[in-house]
C-alpha cells in the first residue's frame, strides 16, 4: 500500500467540548459507503477467483462466518483466527460493515469532546483489514476540517493484503489522511522503540479481547506500554463489544491501565473523587442499526438469512489520557447532599438524592423507561426507573440525556430488584431529574 496524504497543518490547541444539551454531531452514514463495500466484493472476486454470486463462493464465506461465531461465544475458549483466506472474508463481509460504523461513532465522541485536532498522528493496534484506518478517512473527508497521519499494526498477512487493496480501491484521492503500510507484528511483542512516537491517539479496536491472556492485569500493561508514546495532549481510545464478558473486562483493563499518569476520561466520572475498579460494570452506547451492504444483502438469502445479517450498533468504551480530567463543579460530592450509590442498601423504601452519570440508554420499553447510573462508588448495579406516567416536567429531562451525560436526581425512591440484585431508583412525579450541576 503506497503512502496517501494530504496537508499537514500547525497543531493548535483542542476545539471546545460539546456541553450537557448541546446539539451532537450528525450521526454516521447509514451504511457503508459504496467505494468500500464495492471494493470489498471485487477484493472477494480476486482473491477467490470466483465472480460474486457463485453458489460455491457463498457456501464458504457462510461456513467461516458460523465458525467464528461459534468460536466467539466459547466462554473461557475464545481463540479466533483470521490468518486463513476465507476466515478473513468472513470477516469483511460480516463484521467489517458494523466495525467501521462504530469507528466512525467513536471519532465523533472525540470530536464532541475537544480531543481531535486540526493535524493529528494516529495509530491503529491490531488493524485488521484496515477498518479503523478507513473509517478515521472517512470521518476526516466528512469533517473537512481535520487531517491524519496515520499508523497501524498488524500480525496477518491475509488483512495486510486486504488493507492495501480497499485503500487503493477505496482511498484514490483522500486530502486529508495520510496511511502508512501497516507496520508487521503482534501488538504484545512490539518493543516501545518499534510504535511511532508522539501519538495523538492510539485506538484499540475489538482487538484486546482476543488476546488470549484472561488476565486484565497484562491487558492493562499492555496500554501503558502504548501509552508511553502519547504525546501530552494524546489519548488512548479502548473499544469493545457490548456483550457481558468483554464489556466488563473492557472495565477492569481501563482501570488497571490508570493511575502514574495516565487517568480515565471517559464515560466512567468518578464523582466522590475515587476511583472505581469497575469489576461489574456493564455499560455500553447502542446506535441505529445500519444498513446492510449489497454484498451483506445477497448473503443473507435463504432460510437462517438472520445468521449472516449483522447491522446492530452496541459497543464499550474507555478514554484514557495523560492528564486528570477536568473538574466538575459540586465535585467531589457532599455526603449531606447526596448518597452514594454504593449505601444504597441503607436507605431501601426511602427518597434520597443522587448525582450520577446516565451510562446507558434506554433499556426499558414504551411503558417504563430504564437507565442505568454510575456515580463511580463500587457497589450493586443502579438503574433509574421512569414509568411513563410519573413522566412530566420536572423529570422529562431524563428521555434526552446522552449516555455519559451526568445527572441529579430528587426525591428518588431506592428500591431493591432480588431477581437482578440490583438496585431501582424510582423516579415519580414527586421527583426531579435535571442535568448536573444543576
Amino acid at each position: 500500500m503506497e503512502r496517501r496524504g494530504g496537508p499537514r497543518r500547525d497543531r493548535p490547541g483542542s476545539p471546545v467540548p460539546r456541553e450537557q444539551g448541546e446539539p451532537r454531531s450528525p450521526p454516521p452514514a447509514e451504511g457503508l459507503p459504496p467505494a468500500i463495500s464495492d471494493a470489498i466484493r471485487a477484493y472477494i472476486e480476486k482473491k477467490t477467483g470466483k465472480e460474486w454470486g457463485d453458489p460455491t463462493l457463498f457456501e464458504r464465506l457462510s461456513r467461516a462466518i458460523v465458525a467464528q461465531k461459534s468460536q466467539y461465544w466459547k466462554r473461557g475458549q475464545k481463540k479466533i483466527s483470521y490468518r486463513k483466506g476465507y476466515q478473513a472474508l468472513g470477516y469483511l463481509v460480516y463484521q467489517f460493515p458494523v466495525y467501521y460504523a462504530q469507528a466512525v461513532y467513536l471519532m465523533h465522541e472525540l470530536e464532541e469532546r475537544g480531543l481531535l485536532f486540526p493535524s493529528m498522528r494516529i495509530l491503529d493496534a491490531g488493524t485488521g483489514p484496515g477498518t479503523v484506518p478507513l473509517a478515521i478517512a472517512g470521518f476526516l473527508e466528512e469533517k473537512k476540517s481535520f487531517t491524519a497521519e496515520v499508523f497501524s499494526i498488524e500480525r496477518s498477512e491475509e488483512f495486510i493484503e486486504a488493507f492495501g487493496f480497499l485503500a487503493e480501491r477505496a482511498l484514490p484521492d483522500a486530502r486529508f489522511v495520510s496511511l502508512h503500510d501497516p507496520l508487521r507484528g503482534d501488538i504484545q511483542s512490539l518493543g516501545p522503540g518499534d510504535i511511532p512516537p508522539s501519538l495523538d491517539l492510539v485506538v484499540f479496536q475489538n482487538v484486546l479481547n482476543e488476546i488470549p491472556s484472561k488476565d486484565p492485569a497484562e491487558k492493562g500493561e499492555l496500554v501503558r506500554k502504548f501509552a508511553g508514546r502519547l504525546s501530552e495532549r494524546g489519548s488512548i481510545l479502548i473499544a469493545e463489544p457490548a456483550d457481558l464478558d468483554n464489556s466488563r473486562e473492557l472495565r477492569r483493563v481501563a482501570s488497571l491501565a490508570s493511575g502514574e499518569g495516565l487517568f480515565i476520561h471517559a464515560p466512567c466520572r468518578f464523582l466522590w473523587g475515587q476511583a472505581c475498579p469497575g469489576e461489574d460494570c456493564w455499560s455500553f452506547v447502542e446506535k441505529p442499526p445500519i444498513r446492510p451492504p449489497p454484498f451483506m444483502q445477497d448473503l443473507a438469502r435463504g432460510k437462517e438469512w438472520y445468521r449472516f445479517q449483522n447491522v446492530d450498533i452496541k459497543y464499550s468504551y474507555s478514554i484514557l489520557r495523560k492528564v486528570p480530567p477536568p473538574g466538575v463543579a459540586g465535585t467531589p460530592l457532599s455526603a449531606k447532599r447526596y448518597v452514594r450509590l454504593s449505601t444504597l442498601a441503607r436507605h431501601v423504601d426511602r427518597r434520597v438524592r443522587v448525582a450520577a452519570t446516565v451510562a446507558s440508554g434506554d433499556l426499558g420499553d414504551p411503558a417504563t423507561h430504564v437507565f442505568f447510573v454510575c456515580d463511580g462508588s463500587p457497589g450493586a448495579p443502579a438503574y433509574a426507573v421512569l414509568p411513563r406516567y410519573h413522566v412530566n416536567e420536572k423529570n422529562r429531562w431524563l428521555l434526552s440525556a446522552s449516555y455519559g451525560d451526568l445527572a441529579e436526581f430528587s426525591s428518588v425512591l431506592v428500591r431493591f430488584n432480588p431477581r437482578y440484585r440490583a438496585y431501582n431508583l424510582l423516579v415519580t412525579r414527586e421527583s426531579t431529574a435535571r442535568p448536573f450541576p444543576a
